[in-house]
């Protein structure tokens, strides 16, 4: 999984970002370009279009949903889009909350970019167990001119 995290485990309000990270942006898409993303409906459609370079498999509980998009493929669980990429050797799931909480307990791997502010939300990330997961890369960001707020990018393995 590969999220943007505030300390409160917000993660957005309305449908969108609480806050402004270029350079998180850009770690998102060298992380995720190449690979399959699995996202909930709202997630897929909090961007203008979809994003290049990326199989989407968007995850609805609305069994008429379409989209006109040949990148993206609509399935109605979790586990249906997982079945889709079981041969794949990476996959990102990409939120929202909901598809991340679902996850949770098959995912191997967390992306955590922790941003060091908490923020009101109407959509939050679970909480990372550290029983079961495991610190293995932390690297400090700190606020400067294109970025109000400082952050850190975690990466948590399963143990």
């Amino acid at each position: 999984m590969i999220a943007a995290v505030a300390e409160n485990d917000a993660l957005g309000k309305d449908n969108t970002l609480l806050w402004h990270l270029p350079d998180d942006f850009k770690r998102f898409k060298a992380i995720t370009t190449g690979h399959t993303i699995i996202m909930g409906r709202k997630t897929f459609e909090s961007f203008p279009r979809p994003l290049p370079n990326r199989p989407h498999i968007i995850i609805t509980r609305d069994r008429s949903y379409k989209t006109s998009y040949s990148e993206c493929t609509i399935v109605h669980s979790l586990e249906d889009a997982l079945n889709l990429v079981d041969r794949e050797e990476r996959v990102y799931i990409i939120g929202g909350g909901e598809i991340y909480t679902q996850a949770m307990s098959v995912s191997d791997e967390l992306e955590i970019t922790r941003v060091h502010e908490s923020y009101e939300a109407d959509t939050y990330f679970p909480p990372i167990d550290t029983k079961i997961w495991k610190l293995v890369k932390e690297e400090h960001h700190p606020s400067d001119e294109k970025h109000a707020v400082p952050f850190s990018y975690l990466t948590y393995k399963r143990s």
